[in-house]
């Protein structure tokens, strides 16, 4: 049983970091990241080709009025002059075009490899991981962030960003035409003229303006309904994924009604979060599409006082038709995207606070006591007046302080609920919080053996080579897993497989027995990965590591002494729930996340 803290247990809470701080978190993922030159140069191609396509969209926009003014001519000639001239505009800024695809998937796929491979580097930092689990709502469903939501942040950054810098680059440059085409209207009222300088560039930025600010007024809610709609669906994958590993022993227990009543569950979480997505897109849609039918007539509204009263052209009123759209389709980028910027903000805001819990997860506690880790340079193990804290308590050794020398055998028990997990974990380094001291054998690396081992994806031979030492013979390999009654798998060295999957539980702690014999380390501590052997596997493994690791200590934190003669001296943890030293620290976890399953369920 697992008496480590779960995570409705840990003494974290949440609190949100700033949009800044997000940014400035991705911005040193990206200056940290191998693909940062690659990048670099993308970014800086995808500006020169922005730049070029607008210098085309200018020249496009100027061959308006001779191409109009030819047709009201009815000039035939320069009709089809205007029509050579169109076709190499055209396809230049075709060429320009693809060219500019091509940048932009490149630049999604480099973004994602930059974010991802800078969150997976930091989550696999020694422990990281282990104790992010235990940091709360923010630990959960780590892998939806990095692979989804970081696939989606490189998507949408990527369309977001090159959208608005094209949107920026056209504005400067068609704002100028558009200044210059409407410097010269004159209106007449009452026998009065008056002239506004630029006056279709004030009119165009009125027109966005307002049509942006309404715009974020509606839109804005949809920051905290996509957030939340990302953890409501990590939790139904989640969900389906316990389900799918846990099948047979759901159909043992017929407890395929429980488990579809909490999948049923976390779909209609999701799909009432989809609804108030859906319903805010709609309020959206009433803002952008009536924007978007003004729009067809408005640059002609704006201009039909001037054509009217004769003071411009019909190609000259197509002129300035085609540069006030320019402007206002620069200006109303904003108006455009608003869903994706909210969809982009909540996506930055799961993606940046994950990355700052990561580096948090070593700093949590920092006020609070820590248990000091050092070396004994007379190659002892020693615990000396250790605590090791939690919300519910201290788990400590009944004697205050202890020493174990090399060679030796100890049976370490307690209580089911005394902290055995956690003590094991506290000696590993993992759980820092408490107070005391540890002191390692100098110069040595203890074998550590959890009750349910970690074996990697590969071959069978790789699971047993997975050690920093050199390669293991296949007759020694063969000699052990037979010792340990595994020596069915000696014909399956090369096969690869979820050895998980593959092996039962006991097998499995087998296998990782086995694998610590091949190791031969000096010192070896275990968390109950023996209490589940029978009495003949238990002798029969005991003697195997009498044989193969005949100088090497070990100690055993389990439920019972078992073997006397082979671990003669006993240790007792006792825990005291009257004294926590460890307190709620602060984590930042931007995401809206749901209450804790168990608190759900009874609503």
């Amino acid at each position: 049983m697992d008496d480590t803290p779960s995570i409705e247990q840990a003494a974290f809470s949440v609190e949100s970091s700033s949009l800044s701080d997000q940014v400035a978190t991705i911005r040193l993922a990206l200056k940290t990241s191998p693909v940062r030159r690659q990048l670099l140069w993308v970014l800086i191609g995808i500006v020169g080709v922005i730049v070029a396509t607008s210098i085309g969209q200018v020249l496009l926009n100027r061959w308006n009025q001779p191409f109009y003014d030819a047709l009201a001519r009815r000039d035939l000639q320069g009709f089809l002059h205007q029509l050579m001239v169109f076709a190499v505009i055209a396809g230049s800024l075709l060429v320009l075009n693809i060219g500019q695809t091509w940048l932009n998937q490149t630049i999604r796929l480099k973004l994602r490899e930059a974010l991802t491979l800078d969150l997976i580097d930091e989550w696999m930092r020694p422990a990281r991981a282990f104790r992010l689990t235990h940091a709360g709502a923010i630990g959960v469903n780590p892998d939806q962030r990095m692979q989804q939501d970081a696939g989606h942040l490189s998507d949408l950054s990527t369309d977001l960003g090159v959208g608005l810098l094209q949107s920026f680059i056209l504005l400067v440059s068609f704002i100028g035409v558009l200044w210059e085409l409407s410097s010269g209207f004159v209106f007449h009222v009452g026998g009065y003229s008056l002239t506004i300088p630029g006056y279709m560039v004030w009119a165009a930025i009125l027109y966005a303006g307002i049509a942006s600010w309404l715009s974020w007024l509606v839109g804005r809610p949809l920051i905290h309904f996509n957030s939340d709609r990302y953890t409501r669906e990590a939790e139904l994958r989640s969900s389906m994924v316990r389900v799918n590993e846990n099948v047979d022993a759901i159909a043992l227990a017929h407890g395929e009604a429980d488990a579809r009543r909490q999948l049923e569950f976390d779909l209609g979480s999701v799909l009432g979060a989809m609804r108030r997505i859906y319903s805010a897109q709609i309020n959206l849609s009433w803002v952008t599409d009536a924007y978007g039918w003004i729009t067809v007539v408005a640059p002609i509204l704006v201009a039909a006082p001037v054509y009217f009263a004769g003071d411009i052209s019909f190609g000259g009123l197509m002129m300035a038709v085609g540069a006030f759209n320019q402007v206002n389709s620069s200006l109303r980028w904003f108006i455009n995207n608003i869903g994706a910027i909210a969809d982009w903000r909540a996506t930055l805001m799961r993606v940046a606070d994950f990355r700052i819990a990561l580096g948090e997860t070593d700093i949590l506690h920092a006020k609070e006591r820590r248990i000091e880790l050092s070396e004994n340079a007379n190659g002892t193990l020693t615990f000396e007046k250790l605590e090791v804290a939690s919300p519910d308590g201290c788990t400590r050794l009944a004697e205050t302080d202890v020493e174990i020398k090399a060679g030796e055998r100890v049976m370490i028990t307690g209580d089911p609920r005394a902290g055995k997990t956690l003590f094991f974990r506290a000696i590993a380094g993992l759980w820092p919080w408490g107070g005391g001291r540890i002191g390692m054998p100098a110069g040595e690396k203890p074998f550590f053996l959890p009750r349910m081992p970690y074996f990697p994806l590969g071959t069978l031979r790789d699971v047993l080579n997975h050690t920093e030492g050199g390669k293991i013979e296949d007759a020694e390999i063969s000699a052990v897993l037979g010792e340990v009654g595994l020596e069915r798998l000696s014909s399956q060295l090369d096969r690869s497989a979820r050895w998980e999957h593959e092996l039962a539980d006991d097998e499995q702690r087998l296998l990782a027995v086995a694998r610590l014999a091949l190791r031969k380390p000096k010192w070896v501590i275990i968390d109950e990965a023996l209490d589940t052997f029978d009495g003949a596997t238990l002798r029969r493994v005991l003697a195997m590591l009498q044989a193969r690791l005949p100088d090497a200590a070990i100690l055993n934190i389990g439920r019972g002494l078992h073997n006397i003669q082979f671990f003669p001296r006993a240790l007792t943890i006792v825990k005291d729930s009257g004294r926590s030293a460890l307190k709620p620290a602060r984590l930042r976890a931007g995401a809206i996340e749901p209450p804790p399953r168990a608190v759900r369920a009874k609503k």
